[in-house]
């Protein structure tokens, strides 16, 4: 058995329930090589795309992912409106209308999100950026889609999301406003990245 509309509906509450959550850490992350603004941000774009899909429910995943997509472009300020907005409609796109996601497909979609942010933002593995959370998780799905268990490509592309957070604390910023820093940037652990993990994990509690 795959996913369907309610586990993408499920998915985005639960991503707008860790956003409001982890708003002050996110805040707070962002405040030494940012703006302050990422929790703010992801936590209001979140409670938009929440009444979106009140006023219209969507019928598909692919559906639903779009509607955050577009909703993310227009509420949320900085490069984290553009960067997710691409994700989910990259993502959306490669789910198209299926009601209901296998493994593989999932994986796919989860590489177009990350493909999408790569084009977006020019941000490569090791800038300390949301793709070092991105991209393992998507090298973990693709190997736990053989298995073709949706539940395992979740698990392993959020315990590699939360590993790739926790690993840009070393790095040195090379793109965005931490960029700016130099060195300064070494020690402080990405916000978005952190962001992203929290939104892959809410897609494993979603599937539970």
């Amino acid at each position: 058995m795959g996913l369907d509309v309610d586990w993408a509906v499920r998915w985005l509450t639960l991503s707008a329930q860790a956003m409001a959550e982890h708003r002050e850490e996110l805040i707070e992350l962002d405040r030494p090589i940012g703006d302050s603004d990422h929790g703010e941000n992801m936590d209001r774009g979140f409670k938009a795309v929440m009444l979106k899909i009140a006023e219209t429910p969507p019928e598909t995943a692919g559906a639903a992912l779009k509607l955050t997509a577009m909703t993310l472009m227009s509420k949320v300020g900085g490069a984290a409106g553009p960067l997710y907005g691409t994700a989910f409609l990259r993502a959306a796109t490669a789910l198209g209308e299926a009601a209901d996601i296998d493994a593989a497909t999932l994986a796919s979609a989860f590489q177009a999100a990350r493909d999408g942010i790569v084009a977006r933002g020019k941000a490569e593995s090791g800038d300390k950026t949301m793709v070092d959370a991105w991209t393992p998780a998507v090298d973990a799905a693709a190997a736990a889609a053989g298995d073709s268990d949706v539940h395992k490509v979740l698990a392993a592309a959020a315990e590699a999301a939360e590993a790739g957070a926790v690993s840009t604390d070393p790095m040195l910023a090379r793109k965005g406003r931490a960029s700016y820093l130099g060195e300064r940037s070494i020690g402080h652990r990405d916000p978005g990245a952190v962001s992203s993990a929290l939104i892959l994990r809410a897609a494993v509690g979603a599937a539970e």
